[in-house]
């Protein structure tokens, strides 16, 4: 009688992950994902039929979530789309279907699986970059809406209601939590801070905030963007192309930029002048070599994530919580899928009883020439009522729902309709 609605599940989730746990910084540059291959990717996917996917790709990890249950095609689209093959992908790429697959997104989310427990930063990177793919789609898939939209819920709660996020840990904070633990007279240190991304912002944010009056200047490619965030924070920014004349006076240079090769070399420093490089990005943006320059440091994202470790065995402790909340979201994910897959059922047993009512109003109506309001409301009440026990009953026994949304067709519309038949 009834056929469900064509819609995305959870039984087609699917997620392909390259994270730091198999794939070291260098590896886990080649599969990154940058926002110039969105068009070509999106177009990809669709053009062979694929379903919706959207990528995740930050300095820790990158992530293909689609609906599709052809996940490995659509893996290899990505593949094509990035310039590697498919099986140098899958030999990092963890897989996870279903429920686990959506699981992983709530854990993902709140910071669970980041390098540095606890770390925020990835919600906001989870909605930027589905909002980028549904900007380039021009449609949005419900499925994941609603998955992203739980995703955030439950990052809010936990950050709310755990210590998950006390002491401050993420990948920007740790570069800064470096510089201050590894520099003396921070204040007197001219430090230039390449990239205001998302990165690249928060570490303007937390130097602005732990070092008192701090000489830092900003540069990055897009000039408007750098004057924005040069206003927002009362800092200096210095044009792009002068940064090699910048070096020169540079104690300590953070590089938060999303080139996909080095943009920093030994050349950047001749004159022997000590300095740290922090390299916040991935892939390196800062070639190796500058550290044949004896008097240059180089710390990069995996050095930052081991410098923190008491802070991170704290937020262990609020993983308990943290797991309960996303169980209970979860749970509320799940009842919402089945109370989707059956509303074609619920909303046609509705509308039959709803043209009943009008059927009946209308004899009553002709036989008194008038209806109460109050019975009207009555009657709206009464259906609705009746709506709801059904909808429980199928909801909470989704293996007899065809069955008994058949049998109330049946009783309902065929059985009266053959009566009606049968008289005239």
């Amino acid at each position: 009688m009834l056929q469900y609605s064509n819609i995305h599940q959870t039984s087609n989730f699917a997620v392909l992950s390259v994270s730091y746990e198999k794939a070291d910084a260098e590896t886990r540059g080649k599969f990154a994902f940058f926002d110039e291959n969105i068009k070509n990717f999106v177009t990809r996917i669709h053009s062979v039929d694929l379903g919706d996917a959207f990528v995740v790709s930050t300095c820790n990890r990158t992530e293909i979530y689609t609906t599709s249950p052809n996940y490995l095609l659509v893996a290899e689209e990505y593949c094509k789309t990035i310039g590697v093959h498919l099986t140098d992908f899958l030999q990092f790429a963890n897989i996870l279907t279903k429920e686990e697959a959506l699981i992983h997104l709530f854990r993902v989310a709140s910071g669970l699986e980041s390098q540095i427990i606890g770390d925020f930063e990835i919600i906001g990177q989870i909605k930027k970059a589905y909002s980028r793919f549904k900007k380039e789609r021009q449609n949005s898939n419900p499925y994941l809406e609603r998955a992203i939209n739980a995703a955030i819920q439950i990052s809010k709660r936990i950050k709310n209601e755990t210590g998950i996020s006390n002491g401050a840990a993420s990948v920007s904070y740790a570069a800064v939590h470096y510089i201050l633990n590894s520099q003396k007279k921070i204040t007197e240190k001219n430090i230039l801070l390449l990239g205001v991304g998302e990165i690249g912002q928060n570490t303007v944010e937390n130097l602005v905030k732990h070092v008192y009056q701090p000489k830092i200047k900003i540069a990055n490619r897009t000039q408007e963007k750098a004057e924005k965030i040069s206003q927002k924070y009362n800092i200096p920014h210095v044009d792009y192309s002068g940064i090699d004349e910048e070096l020169k006076n540079t104690d300590i240079l953070i590089v938060a930029t999303g080139a996909k090769h080095p943009i920093i070399n030994k050349s950047h420093f001749p004159n022997g002048r000590e300095t740290l490089v922090i390299d916040l990005s991935i892939p390196h943006n800062v070639e190796k070599n500058v550290t044949e320059n004896e008097n240059v440091t180089l710390i990069d994202v995996d050095e930052l994530s081991k410098q923190i470790q008491e802070t991170i065995q704290q937020r262990e402790k609020e993983i308990p919580k943290a797991e309960k909340i996303i169980k209970e979201l979860m749970k509320e994910f799940l009842e919402w899928e089945k109370k989707r897959k059956l509303a074609p059922n619920i909303h046609h047993f509705k509308a039959v009883l709803k043209n009943m009512e009008r059927n009946e109003m209308h004899q009553f109506y002709r036989k008194n020439k008038y209806i109460n309001i109050t019975d009207m409301e009555l009657s709206d009440k009464m259906i609705q009522k009746i709506t709801n026990r059904f909808a429980k009953f199928i909801i909470d026994n989704p293996l007899k729902a065809e069955e008994i949304s058949k049998l109330m067709h049946e009783i309902l519309v065929e059985q009266p309709n053959n009566e009606f038949n049968e008289k005239h």
